[in-house]
C-alpha cells in the first residue's frame, strides 16, 4: 500500500505539473499574441502621423479656393478643437502626479544630481539657440528695406520689464493652489490721480490760483489672467514629492495614490492617442484655410520667416542630435524616430503643455526612457525649457531693430541674448505666449513694442515650428539626463529586480506542495476551461 500510495502521490504531482505547464504555455501564447497586437498598433501609430500631416496640408490647400467664412472654418476645425481640450484636460493632473511620483522615487542625493544635470542642459541649449538666432539675423539681415510694406494690425499691451520678472517669481509661489490650477498672477496698471506741490527757489509754485498740481500716474496693481500656473504647480510638486520620499513608510500611501493617478492618466492618454490623428488633421487643415494669402507677404517678412525656419532647423537637426550623440554615443535619429507622434502633435496643437501626455507615451514606450527620469525632466522642461522660443525672441527683436534702422551695439545685443534666455523661462507652454514675453525683450533695449504687430501675420506658423523644437529639446534632454544618471538609477533597480524574481520563483513550488493541493484545484479547473 505504501508503494501504491507513493506512486499515486507522484502521479498527482505529475498531473499537477503537467497542468501547470499547459497553463504556462497558454499564458505564454496569450502574452505573445498580445505583444504582437501591441507591435502592430505601435506601427500604425508610428506611420499614421506622417500620412495625417500630408493629408492635412493637402486638405487645407484644397479648401482655400472656396473662401470659407470664419464661422465655417471654426466648424470645420471643431474636431481639432476637441483634441486640444482633451489634451489640456490631462495636463494638470499629469504634471502634478508625474513630478510627485518621480521625485518621491528618488532620494535627495539622486534627485539633486539629476536636477543639476537637467538645469545645465536647459541653460546650455537655450544659450546655443539664442546664439544661433542672433548670428543668423545679423548675417542674413532680413529687416533690410522699407518699413512701409508692413501694415500694423493691433496695439500691443505694454509691460514693465521689472514687473514681468517679479511676476515670474510670484507665480513660483502661488498663495492658493486651487486658484493656481486656473489662474496666473499678472501685474496690471491703473490710473491714479495725485496732487503734488511744486517748489521753485523755496517758493511754492501756483497754477490757476492753486498751490497743488494734479497729475495722473500709472501704478501697478495685483491682477490675474486665465491659464494654469504651471510654474507654481511644478515648484510645489517638486518639493512635495521630495518630502513624501523622505517620509519612508509614513509617506507610502500618498506615493501609491499619485502612482495610481499617474498610471490612470497615462491609460487615458493611450485612448486619446487613437483620436489624435483625426484631431491633428483638422487642426492643420483648418489653420491653412484660415491663414492670410501668402502671395501678399512682403519680402522682409518672407526673409524673416525663412531666417527663423533656418535657425530652428539648425538647432533641431544639427545641435540637439549632436549633443545627444556626443554624450550618449547612440544614434540620435533612432531616438527622434520614436518621438514622431509627439512632434507632429506639437506641430498641430502649437502647445508644448498640451503635447506633454503624448511626449510621455513616446519616451516611455517607444524609447524606453526610465519613468523616474521622464516624470521629472518632462514637466519641468515643458515649463521652463523653451529653446525654440528663446531663438525666436532674440531673432525677432533684432529684426524689429533692423526694420526701424536702429543699429545695435554689442552691449545691446548681449542684453537681448540674456533677456531672451530669461524671458523664455517665463513663456508658459501655451499658444503664442512668446509674443507676450517678446515685449520684455524689446523693452530691455528701448525698441518700440508696438512693432510686434509687424510679425503677427506669420507668428501662427512659426509658433508651431518653435513648439516642435521645444518638445524635441525636452525629449532629448530626458534621454541625456537618463544616460548621465544611469549609475544613480541602477542603485535601486537591483533591489526591485531581486524582489520580483523571488516572488516569481516562489510560485511554481506551491503547485507541488501536498498541503496546498486542495487550493490548487480551482486553478487547474480554470486552466481546463
Amino acid at each position: 500500500l505504501n508503494s501504491a500510495g507513493s506512486s499515486l502521490f507522484i502521479g498527482d504531482d505529475l498531473q499537477c505539473l503537467s497542468a501547470a505547464q499547459m497553463h504556462g504555455r497558454k499564458e505564454r501564447c496569450l502574452v505573445v499574441l498580445t505583444q504582437n497586437n501591441l507591435k502592430c498598433s505601435d506601427k500604425v501609430l508610428t506611420f499614421l502621423p506622417h500620412l495625417i500631416l500630408i493629408a492635412g496640408i493637402i486638405l487645407g490647400f484644397g479648401l482655400r479656393p472656396y473662401n470659407m467664412s470664419y464661422r465655417e472654418v471654426k466648424m470645420f476645425s471643431f474636431p481639432g478643437e476637441l483634441l486640444m481640450r482633451m489634451l489640456q484636460m490631462l495636463v494638470l493632473p499629469l504634471l502634478v502626479s508625474s513630478l510627485i511620483t518621480g521625485m518621491a522615487a528618488l532620494d535627495s542625493h539622486a534627485s539633486g544630481k539629476m536636477g543639476m544635470r537637467a538645469v545645465v542642459y536647459y541653460t546650455t541649449t537655450t544659450i546655443i539657440a539664442v546664439f544661433i538666432g542672433i548670428v543668423l539675423v545679423l548675417v542674413i539681415h532680413p529687416g533690410k528695406g522699407s518699413k512701409d510694406e508692413f501694415t500694423k494690425q493691433q496695439q500691443v499691451e505694454k509691460v514693465n520689464t521689472a514687473d514681468a520678472f517679479l511676476d515670474l517669481i510670484r507665480n513660483m509661489f502661488p498663495p492658493n493652489l486651487v486658484e493656481a490650477c486656473t489662474k496666473q498672477f499678472k501685474t496690471q496698471y491703473a490710473k491714479k490721480v495725485v496732487n503734488v506741490k511744486m517748489t521753485v527757489n523755496d517758493t511754492i509754485f501756483t497754477l490757476n490760483d492753486s498751490q497743488e498740481i494734479t497729475q495722473v500716474e500709472m501704478i501697478p496693481v495685483p491682477g490675474s489672467v486665465n491659464g494654469v500656473n504651471a510654474l507654481g504647480m511644478v515648484v510645489f510638486s517638486i518639493f512635495f514629492g521630495l518630502i513624501i520620499g523622505s517620509m519612508g513608510e509614513q509617506g507610502k500611501p500618498l506615493k501609491d495614490f499619485f502612482d495610481c493617478l499617474n498610471e490612470a492618466i497615462m491609460r487615458l492618454v493611450a485612448i486619446i492617442m487613437w483620436y489624435a490623428p483625426i484631431g491633428i488633421l483638422f487642426l492643420i487643415a483648418g489653420k491653412i484655410v484660415e491663414m492670410d494669402d501668402i502671395s501678399v507677404m512682403g519680402s522682409q517678412l518672407g526673409m524673416y520667416t525663412l531666417t527663423v525656419i533656418c535657425g530652428l532647423l539648425i538647432h533641431g537637426i544639427c545641435v540637439l542630435p549632436t549633443l545627444y550623440f556626443v554624450i550618449t554615443r547612440k544614434n540620435p535619429f533612432v531616438f527622434i524616430a520614436g518621438l514622431l507622434q509627439a512632434l507632429i502633435t506639437a506641430l498641430g496643437t502649437s502647445s508644448s503643455s498640451a503635447t506633454l501626455p503624448i511626449t510621455f507615451k513616446c519616451l516611455e514606450e517607444n524609447n524606453k526612457v526610465d519613468k523616474r527620469v521622464t516624470r521629472f525632466v518632462l514637466p519641468v522642461g515643458a515649463t521652463i525649457n523653451m529653446d525654440g522660443t528663446a531663438l525666436y525672441e532674440a531673432l525677432a527683436a533684432i529684426f524689429i531693430a533692423q526694420v526701424n534702422d536702429y543699429v545695435l551695439n554689442f552691449g545691446q545685443i548681449l542684453t537681448i541674448s540674456i533677456t531672451a534666455t530669461a524671458a523664455s523661462i517665463g513663456a508658459a507652454g501655451i499658444p503664442q505666449a512668446g509674443l507676450v514675453t517678446m515685449v520684455i525683450v524689446l523693452t530691455s533695449v528701448g525698441l518700440p513694442t508696438d512693432d510686434i504687430s509687424l510679425i503677427i501675420a506669420v507668428d501662427w506658423f512659426l509658433d508651431r515650428l518653435r513648439t516642435t523644437t521645444n518638445v524635441l529639446g525636452d525629449s532629448i534632454g530626458a534621454g541625456i539626463v537618463e544616460h548621465l544618471s544611469r549609475h544613480e538609477l541602477q542603485k535601486k533597480d537591483p533591489e526591485v529586480g531581486n524582489s520580483v524574481v523571488e516572488e516569481a520563483g516562489n510560485k511554481p513550488y506551491q503547485l507541488i506542495c501536498q498541503e496546498n493541493d486542495d487550493n490548487e484545484r480551482p486553478a487547474d479547473s480554470e486552466t481546463k476551461m
